[in-house]
């Protein structure tokens, strides 16, 4: 019975990697100039016209890897959140950590100013302090040494101190020309219309690397579930793997904001469409968790792409029309089980 339980997952996680490419001619042929899927594949080949490798090789194609590369980091990010507080809405967006992320990257654009993209490789760490700084606040406020920490403290509290964050985000934003302004407010919405291969290349090393680092501890982070005491038993440092997968949660969201802004709720929708899909076991959910959140992305741009045509909107937008709802149900789901015990 376990084995064709296993399996069952294994079959599910090979359908996600089968459903991306199909995702990914989709989003090839999505915005104002459509590409066949033939021309595609030529283009592909390196025998498309001058205009066709423009349109493909320099937007976009990065743009389409940034957006599975983004989807993928703040749905681990919210496994991690989730799984460390016990909290079934825990998500960076949501936690205040992607806006103190983003205030930080903000200022970093408007004192860099035209000179922001010779410095692509280092937004994500100055993205990093913000969150790091934001998560922590976060924290201290929602932990009580009676009861620990309360889900919907948690969440309010990064709620407050999101929105306090972001109307500081607008002021600088007003205090800026037409240009900076536009890219930036559209950038702050959760937008990837600017994707180019310098910002995938700041990205990807982080979400590889965290990724990777995932998996090697997916053993940990299953026992951790179990609890404080039983996972001691066991041998494990609570403490020392808790912040380990704390910074990597952080680390993962700041990265992900340093380059597409702001995109809440991937973060706490994937891990919970996941977990209904694999379960909660680490090995198969953290795969399953980031190409769930890889596709949710990809897919919300392409309806971002599409639906004003010629115009677009910020991809953030997209999401946050999902996932508002979901948050909701979620949000009372929490509550009726909570008043049940």
């Amino acid at each position: 019975m376990k084995n064709k339980i296993i399996k069952t997952h294994y079959k599910i996680l090979i359908a996600l990697v089968l459903l991306l490419p199909i995702l990914f001619f989709i989003s090839m042929n999505a915005g104002y100039t459509r590409i066949g899927f033939s021309e595609i594949l030529h283009i592909l080949a390196g025998r498309g016209s001058i205009k066709d490798n423009i349109v493909v090789f320099q937007f976009r194609l990065p743009r389409i890897i940034i957006a599975m590369l983004v989807g993928a980091g703040f749905s681990l990010s919210g496994c991690i959140l989730q799984g460390l507080t016990k909290n079934p809405l825990a998500d960076p967006g949501l936690m205040g950590i992607n806006a103190g992320a983003g205030i930080v990257v903000l200022i970093f654009m408007t004192l860099s100013g035209t000179m922001i993209m010779g410095k692509m490789i280092s937004l994500p760490i100055f993205s990093l302090i913000g969150a790091l700084i934001t998560g922590s606040m976060i924290y201290i406020l929602s932990n009580r040494k009676s009861y620990g920490i309360s889900p919907i403290r948690l969440v309010l509290n990064g709620v407050a101190i999101q929105a306090g964050i972001n109307a500081a985000m607008t002021l600088l934003i007003l205090k800026l020309d037409d240009t900076q302004a536009e890219f930036l407010t559209a950038w702050q919405s959760g937008s990837i219309w600017n994707s180019t291969w310098k910002s995938m290349i700041a990205l990807f090393p982080w979400i590889l690397v965290g990724f990777l680092i995932l998996i090697f501890m997916a053993r940990k982070m299953d026992v951790l579930v179990m609890g404080d005491e039983l996972s001691k038993g066991l041998g494990v440092a609570v403490i020392k793997e808790k912040r380990k997968l704390l910074f990597l949660a952080v680390a993962l969201a700041a990265a992900c904001v340093a380059i597409s802004g702001n995109i809440n709720f991937v973060g706490l929708i994937a891990p919970h469409l996941s977990r209904r899909l694999v379960g909660a076991r680490h090995k198969i959910l953290l795969p399953v968790c980031a190409l769930v959140g890889a596709i949710l992305v990809l897919v919300a741009d392409i309806i971002a792409r599409t639906v004003m045509e010629p115009a677009e909107i910020p991809t953030g937008i997209v999401v946050s029309v999902i996932g508002a709802p979901y948050f909701i149900f979620l949000l009372v789901k929490n509550r009726k089980a909570a008043g049940n015990k």
